[in-house]
């Protein structure tokens, strides 16, 4: 299952909207004679990638194993039900990590079984279990999967109490958060960070998979028309998300989009935003690149999925630094918003940590 599962990660940033799926495949004596993943969205699924694997190799799958990290999918869409073509390999058993909850695709274990399949669901890869969260999360919330991104120092400080954060984190941290860029659908950040730090928010330096939308939630409408963000709208996409409509034509005739979206209690709703985000513009995953601000109300909403903390050997020792906690105000410890570390990795001098939401599956999704 391990196997299947990086298989599967070599989907990130291309098979959205559609789930990472990995799959391996062996004879009737345990020899493995085929894998594949899900590659693109529209294309064939991880199942029948790894079946034609084992046909061009020459080798039969009857009477063998699949291993998928995704319940076998029952409909057919842009592609044929990997349910029937498992069936119709001869295929003796499979071995699932994850049930799919999507009620359009769902079945595949059912239609299996009642085929004289013999199916097993297996907890044993965490990882694999929990690599199609993001899509089995966008289907019950419907909204995209939220990835928080930010630096901070070993103290818990973001930027100096004058807000200056160029740079905390170090080169090569930034190069893994431009590929990060570049696999994700959309980046968003506050009209605080626009203000502040002019930034581009492209992916710069590396292959991009996808080009992300830019987003930028500005109650006010106080994104400048001469900013890089706006001047680089019709390379990359721009929208601000606004509660109002003042000088949203210059911005406009720029190449941004503007939205105006009714704000609640003087602000834009973020929960109300995702789901715009998802239904009309087709965002699955965002990485929420912001300041303290906005990502404190992402955090006490409730809205982050998934964060990667980029720590660096510093310490400020300034009461009047600005932290990541900017508007969380939790009375108690069991109030306060938890995260469940997963993962952590050592970038140069700084140390990646990767958490994920503490309650539900497990969640690494693959991400550089």
């Amino acid at each position: 299952m391990r196997r299947a599962l990086e298989l599967a990660r070599h989907g990130w940033g291309t098979s959205h909207p559609n789930p990472m799926v990995g799959c391996v495949i062996a004879d009737a004596r345990g020899r493995v004679i085929g894998a594949g993943h899900h590659r693109v969205f529209g294309g064939a699924h991880a199942e029948v990638e790894g079946l034609d694997a084992c046909r061009r190799s020459g080798a039969d799958p009857r009477g063998g194993t699949a291993w998928v990290t995704l319940e076998p999918c029952n409909h057919t869409g842009k592609t044929g039900a990997c349910s029937e073509a498992i069936i119709r390999a001869g295929l003796a058993r499979v071995v699932i990590a994850r049930r799919d909850a999507n009620p359009v695709a769902a079945g595949g274990a059912a239609r299996l079984v009642a085929a004289g399949v013999r199916v097993e669901f297996c907890s044993a890869s965490a990882l694999a279990s929990g690599l199609a969260s993001p899509f089995l999360a966008r289907v019950a919330l419907g909204r995209p999967w939220v990835i928080a991104k930010w630096a901070q120092t070993i103290d818990g400080r973001m930027a100096t109490g004058a807000g200056v954060s160029k740079w905390i984190s170090s080169e090569r941290s930034r190069r893994r958060v431009h590929r990060l860029r570049g696999m994700v659908d959309c980046v968003m950040t506050g009209i605080g960070t626009v203000l502040a730090d002019d930034p581009l928010l492209t992916c710069r330096g590396v292959r991009a998979r996808r080009v992300a939308r830019r987003v930028v939630v500005d109650t006010r409408l106080r994104t400048p028309v001469g900013a890089r963000l706006v001047g680089s709208a019709r390379e990359a996409p721009l929208t601000i998300l606004s509660g109002s409509e003042a000088g949203a034509a210059a911005l406009r005739g720029a190449g941004a989009e503007v939205r105006a979206l009714p704000p609640v209690n003087g602000r834009i709703d973020l929960a109300g935003a995702l789901r715009w985000l998802l239904a009309e513009r087709g965002v699955a995953t965002v990485l929420l690149e912001a300041g303290p601000r906005l990502l404190g109300r992402f955090l006490e909403e409730g809205l982050v999925d998934e964060a990667m903390v980029f720590v660096a050997p510093r310490v400020l020792g300034d009461p009047s630094a600005h932290g990541p906690d900017r508007g969380v105000r939790a009375p108690t410890l069991d109030a306060a918003p938890r995260l469940c570390l997963v993962r952590t990795r050592r970038v140069g001098d700084d140390v990646l940590l990767h958490y994920r939401r503490a309650e539900g599956v497990h969640l690494p999704v693959g991400a550089p």
